[in-house]
């Protein structure tokens, strides 16, 4: 970004973009810094010290509104004025309008613990606010890091400034101004003592914190003070993106859908192993065979750690985004790692071990549901036929969006049937009970393909490439769709408890005839049930990911169940960990809502369904149900 000069064309310029509600980001000499987002009846400010003091400025850089003053006391009087043209232009929309003014400092906090986060709050003698003061104190008082609780003090004082400078205004200027300064002492337990040397993770935490509760203080301080009345805290968050977010998040993007995980740790000769594997009388495990990896490990890991996430001074933002980093990273590792022995440890990490009430739930739920209980036999279809009635409901869907490009194609090289780039690929072998045609339907359309194309409208181009840790809440729904259109059958409940009691044999050392013989023979499955469970779970080397489907749909029956809306989901594809990040752009006015729906919400059947989960419906509720 260009520096200029700070004068008073710079001044007038940046007056009249406030009055127009339009946002203001330039870049000063001296290392000034001003980035006002939008009429806001707040600014923080942070004045360059003399001495080093690394790391501070960043935690006011995610703001909507701050302003970074170079120190040099030449500069005061130009920016003293801006301060102040600043002030005007916000409290005619408002009638009030805060400073509050940040530093960092040892002093005043213990020296026997290094560790422990500290504030101190300083407010003039005369006039304080009492009311914002006392909000501004419980927040931080919440702020606990590494298992320490803070010190948070109020100081009442004639100066309320940073050591060795002096306060900008006097309380007589402030009252005229109908303005508030209060200042905020921040100890540096995000870098060493000695050397200064910055520590990222100490630095991010309370950034993140730290943004979380100034939204609730400034929040407080607009009901209170102001006649602005935000609707909730995160609506005064930063709604324009700077060029590093859109760069990073397209980089990223390019990343995530340069390889499909799925296809690449899929066999591509599932009948034909089947075959062998049964000629051997099942005594010899089945040679699966993959696709070509069409990218270096090593080339692409490189591409992914040049991207300077870093550089993202919203905190939000930057969680979101790191978290897809190492998600991808964690991915790239598996397809380079198929058939090793690291293969399941990368897999394990990626998805997580099963959590024992899970693995409880599994072999309850198998030891209930009867084996011919809910049997799905009958008319089968090909794929073909399947492909048909897939064509003719993403047909529905482009006639509510005519930009829906998803295809429905048949390949032989796909064992199953999957969404892949927003595409419905269906195996060539895959066969399909009339039964369940509705329910799958809804599984991939209704959900995949949906959430997809949901995702491709955001500004983000992470919501349709998926967030990091996505799968969960997306099979998770995908499963909850099944019940929803009323095909979620015992035996497919079965199947889903299958995979995760299968997923814990191969965790404990179990061998791919183990596994099989143990689900065919303790559990009652069919030869060939028992051999693509077992299949899915050991390919690449031990790939867990089919324990998603049943810590999804308790997930999102936990969500539901909880009175919270479905609609907001299809909005793209989330993770259930970062919903409540999701919540807070849509509040931001980042995030669009959902411009496809499920066809299934329009039935009512399904929405008599929905408003049982929305009651509390259970697992076992479900198979009952089913049963």
């Amino acid at each position: 970004m260009k520096q200029r000069p700070l004068d008073g064309d710079a001044i007038t310029v940046i007056c009249e973009k406030i009055v127009r509600n339009e946002p203001v980001r330039l870049s000063l000499q001296d290392g000034g810094r001003v980035h006002i987002d939008r009429q806001l009846p707040f600014l923080c400010l942070y004045r360059i010290p003399r001495e080093t003091d690394n790391g501070t400025v960043r935690l006011i850089l995610g703001e909507a509104a701050y302003l970074v003053m170079p120190g040099n006391p030449d500069l005061d009087a130009v920016y003293k004025q801006l301060l102040k043209t600043i002030a005007e232009a916000q409290c005619k929309a408002f009638g009030a309008f805060l400073i509050l003014e940040i530093w960092s400092d040892e002093a005043g906090f213990d020296q026997d613990s290094p560790g422990q986060p500290g504030f101190r709050i300083f407010s003039p003698v005369h006039y304080p606010p009492a009311r914002l003061l006392e909000e501004l104190e419980s927040k931080l008082l919440e702020h606990e890091m590494a298992g320490l609780k803070p010190v948070v003090r109020v100081t009442y004082q004639h100066e309320w400034s940073p050591k060795s400078m002096r306060c900008l205004f006097s309380i007589d200027e402030l009252r005229h101004m109908q303005t508030i300064v209060l200042g905020l002492q921040i100890r540096p337990i995000y870098r060493d003592q000695d050397s200064g040397t910055l520590f990222p993770f100490e630095l991010k935490q309370l950034h993140s914190g730290l943004a979380h509760d100034l939204k609730q203080v400034f929040y407080s301080f607009a009901h209170n003070y102001t006649r602005q009345r935000p609707a909730h805290y995160q609506e005064l968050g930063p709604r324009a993106m700077v060029k590093a977010v859109w760069e990073t998040d397209q980089a990223l993007a390019e990343i995530s859908t340069n390889f499909d995980l799925l296809l690449h740790v899929s066999p591509i000769n599932v009948p034909e192993a089947w075959v062998q594997f049964k000629s051997s009388c099942y005594k010899h495990e089945p040679d699966f065979l993959y696709r070509a990896r069409p990218f270096d490990p090593g080339l692409l890991k490189r591409r992914l750690y040049s991207i300077p996430v870093e550089r993202i001074n919203d905190p939000t933002m930057a969680h979101i985004f790191l978290a897809k980093r190492e998600e991808l990273d964690r991915q790239i590792n598996l397809v380079a790692d198929r058939n090793t022995s690291r293969f399941l440890l990368g897999s394990r990490a990626l998805y997580g071990d099963i959590e024992p009430p899970l693995l409880t739930l599994a072999k309850e739920m198998l030891a209930r549901i009867d084996v011919d209980s809910g049997s799905t036999d009958g008319e089968v279809l090909t794929a073909d036929a399947f492909a048909e009635r897939a064509r003719e409901e993403v047909a529905y869907y482009k006639r509510q969006n005519s930009e829906l490009r998803t295809e429905v194609v048949i390949r032989s090289d796909v064992p199953g049937i999957m969404v892949s780039k927003g595409n419905f690929l269906i195996g060539r072998d895959t066969a399909i009970t009339v039964e369940r045609v509705r329910a799958t339907l809804a599984h991939e359309i209704g959900t995949h393909v949906v959430t997809h194309f949901n995702g491709k409208q955001q500004p983000f181009q992470e919501l349709h490439a998926g967030m990091a840790g996505y799968e969960a809440m997306q099979e998770g729904m995908a499963v909850l769709a099944e019940y929803l259109v009323g095909g979620l059958h015992a035996a497919r409940l079965r199947l889903l408890a299958g995979r995760v009691v299968a997923a814990s044999m191969i965790i404990e050392g179990a061998d791919f005839i183990h596994t099989f013989n143990t689900l065919r023979c303790n559990y009652g499955f069919p030869d060939y049930s028992a051999y693509t469970i077992t299949m899915r779970i050991y390919r690449g080397g031990g790939f867990i990911k089919d324990v998603v489907y049943m810590r999804g749909l308790l997930h999102i029956l936990d969500y539901l169940g909880k009175g919270n809306s479905i609609e907001k989901l299809y909005l793209g594809k989330l993770s259930y960990e970062h919903l409540p990040l999701v919540e807070e752009l849509q509040w931001r006015k980042i995030v669009k809502p959902a411009t496809l729906l499920p066809r299934f919400l329009q039935e009512e059947d399904a929405c008599q369904r929905l408003k049982q989960v929305q009651q509390g419906l259970t697992v076992f509720d479900m198979i009952r149900e089913a049963v």
